[in-house]
């Protein structure tokens, strides 16, 4: 029982070495601009507060998509994507393109919500 304990803690060490990656996208798909949050070792579900600021003229805000990756750091060299989601033009459910409304029309009110991600 004890051994079962270990193994699981060491598997949840070498599986979560969490990040994510933020980038801003035009309305032709090309990135404009990339962020990345910290890195999250061990810690079955993650949760990234950091604030993130892109330049953005208020009538380009329509045309970019703001796309959110999770990736899972295996080591130094290999990282694999665990889940996306998107905001912006091209959001990628509902939830997001209400989202993207409701902070194009908040000013400088902050508007947070939780999105479930995509498998990648």
């Amino acid at each position: 029982s004890s051994s079962k304990q270990i193994w699981r803690n060491l598997a949840l060490q070498l599986f979560l070495t969490n990040g994510s990656s933020l980038a801003l996208l035009n309305s032709m798909g090309q990135e404009i601009s990339r962020c990345k949050t910290s890195i999250r070792r061990s810690q079955p579900n993650p949760v990234f507060k950091e604030t993130f600021v892109f330049q953005v003229a208020l009538f380009q805000l329509s045309d970019v998509t703001l796309m959110v990756s999770i990736y899972n750091r295996r080591n130094m060299k290999r990282k694999e994507m665990i889940g996306w989601m998107a905001l912006g033009q091209n959001s990628s459910g509902e939830e997001e393109l209400l989202h993207w409304q409701d902070m194009k029309e908040s000013g400088n009110q902050q508007v947070c919500r939780w999105h479930t991600l995509l498998e990648a």
